[in-house]
């Protein structure tokens, strides 16, 4: 549903991505991991189409549906006001929402189960409800592949666990392809099917998790020693930094 072809960005003559390539078929899952700065939300943007290559190609065969790092309304939209705005490729210049469209945000705003908060004003919430909104907001666009840039960002451990169980959800039972970024390596274990490692603008590790999504590769990636740790029972298990004194 994914293609990138020999991808390339230059940012301020800066050169931000070379060479990048990687396809990513339906129902896929890709986990994107790596450093601050090293251009993991224009990758995003690539994909999204917010952004147009320098050189390469990106191709998609399916309805993107885009969530942004903690999105703030600039208005005082209610949150049913939000995901209605989900609607809008659906809707010819200048209508508004029809009785159909309040239906499909209510359903997803069901399916997130934050319909109790459809009149609440959308900047009032915590940051863990803001992200289910947006995710209602993607899917009452009908999308086929959902794009979020690090939705677990800032978001306690409780809040984690829903956007994550949300998208194991969402994967499962409708078939979504994701591409989430993320700093934690367990996000991807726990999701994902794929990881992409960007190391730096031409370096790079693309693969199935069990393959990539190692101790070794995520010590080179963040330049820290990293270790495998066991669970001590169900043969789960994560990673973690040992650092050294």
């Amino acid at each position: 549903m994914i293609e990138v072809r020999d991808l390339g960005v230059s940012l301020g003559g800066r050169t931000i991505l070379e060479g990048y390539n990687l396809t990513l078929g339906k129902s896929e899952v890709l986990a994107i991991l790596g450093a601050n700065g090293v251009g993991k939300t224009t990758l995003l943007n690539c994909l999204v189409g917010l952004r147009h290559p320098d050189s390469g190609s990106v191709t998609k065969s399916g309805r993107i549906g885009y969530v942004p790092q903690l999105f703030q309304a600039t208005f005082a939209f209610s949150v049913l006001d939000i995901v209605l705005m989900g609607r809008a490729r659906h809707l010819g210049l200048f209508a508004s929402p029809r009785k159909a469209d309040y239906e499909v945000a209510e359903r997803y705003l069901g399916l997130m189960k934050v319909v109790h908060l459809r009149d609440r004003p959308f900047n009032a919430l915590s940051g863990g409800q803001r992200q289910l909104v947006m995710i209602a907001q993607a899917l009452a666009s009908e999308c086929e592949i959902m794009i979020l840039d690090e939705p677990c960002s800032a978001l306690d451990y409780k809040n984690q666990a829903i956007v994550i169980s949300t998208l194991q959800r969402l994967n499962r039972e409708m078939g979504l392809t994701i591409v989430f970024t993320t700093h934690a390596p367990q996000h991807g274990l726990e999701v994902a099917s794929h990881v992409l490692l960007m190391n730096d603008r031409r370096r790079y590790r693309h693969g199935p998790v069990a393959e990539i999504l190692t101790a070794e590769n995520l010590s080179s990636l963040y330049d820290v020693p990293i270790a495998r740790a066991e669970f001590a029972a169900g043969g789960r298990f994560t990673f973690a930094p040992t650092y050294v004194q």
